[in-house]
C-alpha cells in the first residue's frame, strides 16, 4: 500500500525509499531510535539491555534484551536489510539461552545496562518492579515464557514461512515491518507495521493457536495410550501365536500380522470403546469370493457369527469380529479386553489360514 501526502487538492504519492539509501545504519541509527522508543514495536516492553551476551561460549548478542508487562522474556532482533537475512534463525538461538534466566540475573542486567560503571542493583530493581506493578520479586511469574520480535526493512517468503511455522507451534514470534519513506522536503518517515500475526486478526489466531494446541495435546495422548495398549497386547499375544512376532507396538489405531499370502493379512483394530480382529483382503474379490461361498463352516469352525464386509466402491474387503472395550475404556479393563482379542485373533487365525491355501 502506497502513503500519500493530503494537499488541498491532491494526494500525492510518498516515495517508499530504503534505509541503505538514506545512509541509515542497523546498529548506529535504527536499533538506538528502537530502544529510546521501543513502545514502536509493542507497547507492552521495556528495554532491559542493549548488545546482550552474557553467556559461556558465545559472542553473538542479542540487539535489545526486554521483558513484557506478563514478565515474559522478549528477545527484540532488528535489521536493515530487505529480506531479514536467518534473523530468525538467530532470535531461536538467543531465545533458548536466555529461557533459564532469573529475576536476580534480569536485575544484575539492568543495573548494568543503565550504568555499567557503578551498576546500582535496587535502582534496578526498583525499576523493573514499577514497570511490572510489582511489590517485590516474584520468581513462579517471572520468565513463563519467552517471546520473540523480528523487525526489518521487509521479510522473505522463507523467513515468513518459518514464523508462521513456528508460530503454529505455540511459538510467540512476531514480524514489525519497517518502511522507510521520502517526503519531498528531505523528511524521512517510517511506517512501523506488524505484518504477522496481523494485529487485526491477532486474537482470532489466538484462539485457532489454543485449539490446535489442544488438539496436538490430544493426539500425543492418544498416541501414547494406543502405544500402551499394544505392548501389552503383543506381550499376550506372542503366549498364543507367533502370527504377530516381530512386530512392534505403534500409535496407529491397527496392528496388522502376515498370512504368508500376498494382501491377505489378519489385524487387531482398536478405537475408543470396541475393538475388533479382522481378515483384510487387499483388491482380490475372488479370493474373498472363494471364503465366502464357505461362510457356513469358517463360522463353525470360528465359533460366532462374523461380519462379512464387502462395499462396492472399496477395493479392499474384511472379515471381522468386534468385541467391547478399546484404548480409552477404563484401565482396569485392558487386560479383559486384550485376552479377549487375542482369544478371537487365535480362533480366527485356526478357521481362516487352513482355506487361504486353495485359493489363487
Amino acid at each position: 500500500m502506497a502513503i500519500y501526502a493530503l494537499t488541498e487538492k491532491e494526494l500525492v504519492p510518498v516515495s517508499a525509499t530504503s534505509f541503505t539509501a538514506e545512509n541509515i545504519h542497523e546498529r548506529k541509527h535504527i536499533q538506538q531510535l528502537i530502544k529510546a522508543n521501543i513502545t514502536v514495536l509493542d507497547a507492552s516492553l521495556m528495554v532491559i539491555a542493549e548488545e546482550f551476551g552474557d553467556w559461556i561460549d558465545s559472542s553473538r548478542r542479542i540487539d535489545l534484551l526486554c521483558i513484557d508487562s506478563d514478565a515474559n522474556l522478549v528477545v527484540v532482533e532488528l535489521k536493515r536489510t530487505e529480506d531479514g537475512g536467518h534473523m530468525e534463525l538467530q532470535a531461536l538461538r538467543y531465545a533458548a539461552m536466555i529461557s533459564a534466566m532469573t529475576f536476580e540475573q534480569l536485575v544484575e542486567t539492568h543495573a548494568r545496562f543503565i550504568n555499567p560503571a557503578q551498576p546500582d542493583h535496587d535502582d534496578a530493581q526498583a525499576a523493573i518492579l514499577k514497570f511490572l506493578g510489582w511489590d517485590g520479586p516474584d520468581e513462579d511469574q517471572f520468565g513463563q515464557d519467552t517471546r520473540i520480535i523480528l523487525a526489518s526493512a521487509n521479510f522473505s517468503k522463507e523467513l515468513t514461512t518459518a514464523v508462521l511455522w513456528l508460530r503454529d507451534r505455540d511459538i510467540d514470534i512476531r514480524c514489525v515491518r519497517l518502511q522507510p519513506y521520502r517526503l519531498a522536503d528531505g523528511t524521512v518517515l517510517v511506517d512501523a507495521q506488524q505484518i504477522i500475526p496481523l494485529p487485526e486478526t491477532a486474537s482470532y489466531q489466538t484462539q485457532i493457536g489454543v485449539k490446535r494446541q489442544a488438539e496436538r495435546k490430544q493426539r500425543i495422548v492418544r498416541h501414547d495410550e494406543r502405544l500402551e495398549f499394544w505392548q501389552q497386547l503383543l506381550e499376550l499375544a506372542a503366549q498364543h501365536t507367533d502370527l504377530h512376532a516381530g512386530r512392534s507396538p505403534s500409535k496407529d489405531n491397527w496392528l496388522g500380522g502376515s498370512t504368508g499370502h500376498r494382501g491377505i493379512h489378519l489385524d487387531y483394530k482398536i478405537r475408543l470403546q470396541d475393538s475388533a480382529v479382522q481378515l483384510c483382503i487387499d483388491d482380490n474379490p475372488q479370493a474373498y469370493e472363494a471364503l465366502a461361498a464357505d461362510r457356513e463352516r469358517i463360522e463353525s469352525d470360528f465359533g460366532a457369527p462374523l461380519i462379512w464386509d464387502r462395499k462396492a466402491n472399496r477395493k479392499s474387503t474384511f472379515i471381522l469380529l468386534i468385541l467391547d472395550g478399546g484404548y480409552r475404556s477404563d484401565r482396569e479393563r485392558w487386560p479383559e479386553i486384550q485376552q479377549s482379542l487375542v482369544d478371537a485373533m487365535v480362533r480366527l487365525e485356526n478357521a481362516i489360514k487352513p482355506r487361504l491355501g486353495n485359493l489363487r
